[in-house]
């Protein structure tokens, strides 16, 4: 056997020594208190999230009766877009930096991402008009900016957090679950916009421009549940795979799950000199081999193609309600109320369910046939509501909104969870947290470019808000769907059932063993965790 093999089987067992007792107690192994916050932290940031990101959808009808009474009390299609596309683009930005950060400082940083949401969130709620320059409008869009900077480092900070503190079998489920606070932060956006609009109906009726109280009060409610759960945040302990895989401190790993180690052992591990570490340099050699960097890659261009239809669509639901007649009404308080009601119907009936439906398959089926499945299905989906739109919206409404809503189920118990989940395991340690601000930064890429294109393209070759060019535009998602169904076959990897040191470039892989067998075989088949029972 040579010395490199028995460096590689020493590593080994170094690694089962320290991390047999740590993995035993992660969150996910039982229902206990460590896993109730785990839930509670990480998922309280993607409701807000989701809430911040999807409330502009319904409250960019508010505004156009408030400041755009002149144009037919809507938002010009070039503002819309842009209003509706900042908060992705400061996403964009915030997955990135966040994610690199995470790699470099260490997972202790979760909680300042959230801060920046507070702030933001409030800044929007209460936008105001310069004298002379800035409307309203444009300061909202620059804090919606700032927001979406904060909602950005909460994809790979959260993603890598739960990962790295859950337990193998039911790493997926639990990161699913975190996710899916996706669509109940959309739910309580369309409820509680049902609920302020309740309370000002008469004011509403009375004076229109009491939207203003409405819109502002909708958007500023987002930051409780944030505000709630910040200190669970910042008195979160460091990651134990961060601390024993890149930081090599055996001590901080087993201190941050209630475990002690012996000297001996630690020992064995020489602890990294953070500051004379190159995170660049690492991130560069680990992605300049080719089986490594098409795995980032198909992460990254399915939730890029992922995005364009999930934004297209998720952002636009008031104008393709509008579009097909469900929420043309007479009052503006009556259409402000059938766009959220239909808002309510789409998320119960599809979002919500399709979340939930990930969290039970995600570790019987895995996470790669789940995606499969999803953008299978909304190739199918889109392309049957693009190639009879006329007949559904003319004849039979109730099937369009069927079809429709099952597009956005099969989004959620699709890529739009796996996208999330599969980059949070697939890599290293020590670029895990980046490789997932990539990956999702290329999904906000998508995110941006639905933002700003959707309602101009909608409206090609019609009057403005007439959506002429919708039926042709499902059809664009049909073809983008498709195309995330040929990546995903191509460069994504299933990771159902492995441990997450599977991943790391020194692992050692079992092998089975036969009687008879030398001692270096033998010696050999050191794993690197201890199975589960």
């Amino acid at each position: 056997m040579t010395s490199l093999e028995q460096e590689s089987i020493a590593v080994a067992q170094r690694k089962l020594q320290s991390l047999e007792k740590l993995d035993d107690v992660g969150a996910g192994a039982k229902f206990n208190w460590f896993t109730i916050r785990t839930i509670l932290t990480a998922g309280a940031g993607f409701f807000t999230d989701s809430y911040d990101v999807f409330i502009i959808n319904l409250v960019t009808p508010m505004l156009g009766f408030v400041y755009y009474p002149h144009n037919n009390n809507k938002i010009p299609a070039d503002i819309e877009g842009v209003l509706k596309g900042m908060a992705s683009v400061g996403t964009l930005f915030g997955q990135l930096f966040f994610g690199f950060l995470g790699d470099i400082l260490g997972r202790k940083i979760y909680g300042f991402e959230l801060l920046v949401i507070i702030i933001g969130t409030i800044n929007c709620a209460t936008s105001a008009s310069s004298i002379r320059g800035v409307s309203a409008i444009g300061f909202l869009g620059l804090w919606r900016l700032f927001l979406g900077f904060g909602i950005g480092g909460d994809y790979p900070m959260s993603a890598t957090i739960v990962s790295e503190w859950s337990t193998t079998g039911r790493r997926g489920m639990m990161m699913a679950l975190i996710f899916s606070m996706q669509g109940i932060g959309n739910l309580a956006a369309a409820i509680t916009t049902l609920v302020v609009l309740a309370i000002f109906k008469g004011a509403v009726q009375a004076d229109t421009f009491n939207l203003d109280y409405v819109w502002r009060l909708c958007i500023g409610l987002g930051a409780v549940p944030a505000v709630a759960t910040i200190y669970l945040r910042f008195s979160m302990p460091e990651s134990p795979r961060y601390a024993l895989d890149v930081e090599h401190d055996v001590e901080a790993a087993a201190l941050a799950k209630g475990q002690t180690v012996s000297d001996e052992l630690a020992k064995q591990y020489t602890k990294v000199d953070m500051k004379e570490r190159s995170h660049f340099a690492e991130f560069r050699a680990y992605f300049g081999q080719w089986r490594h960097l098409k795995v980032l890659l198909g992460t990254a261009l399915s939730w890029f193609l992922l995005d364009i239809a999930f934004y297209g669509i998720g952002l636009n639901n008031a104008a393709i309600l509008e579009a097909i007649g469900y929420s043309k009404k007479d009052t503006p308080f009556d259409t402000l109320w059938a766009n959220t009601v239909g808002q309510i119907i789409i998320t119960c009936l599809g979002s919500v369910p399709g979340y939930y439906f990930s969290v039970f398959f995600i570790e019987r089926w895995g996470r790669r046939p789940i995606q499969i499945l999803g953008f299978t299905m909304c190739t199918v989906l889109f392309t049957i509501l693009a190639a009879a739109y006329r007949p559904l919206t003319e004849n039979a409404m109730p099937a369009f909104i069927f079809i429709f809503t099952l597009c956005q189920l099969f989004q959620n118990f699709g890529a739009n969870t796996t996208t999330f989940i599969i980059p949070g395991e697939v890599f290293p340690t020590k670029v895990r947290a980046s490789a997932h601000g990539i990956s999702a930064a290329s999904g906000k890429a998508g995110a941006i470019l639905a933002a700003f294109a959707f309602n101009v393209i909608v409206d090609h070759g019609g009057a403005p808000g007439a959506h002429a060019f919708l039926p042709e535009t499902l059809g664009i998602f049909a073809g983008i769907m498709f195309l995330g169904l040929i990546v995903t076959i191509l460069w994504v990897p299933e990771s159902k059932g492995l441990d997450l040191a599977a991943f790391e470039e020194d692992y050692v892989p079992p092998t089975t063993t036969a009687a008879g067998n030398s001692a270096d075989s033998v010696s050999e088949s050191v794993i690197v965790e201890a199975p589960r029972k």
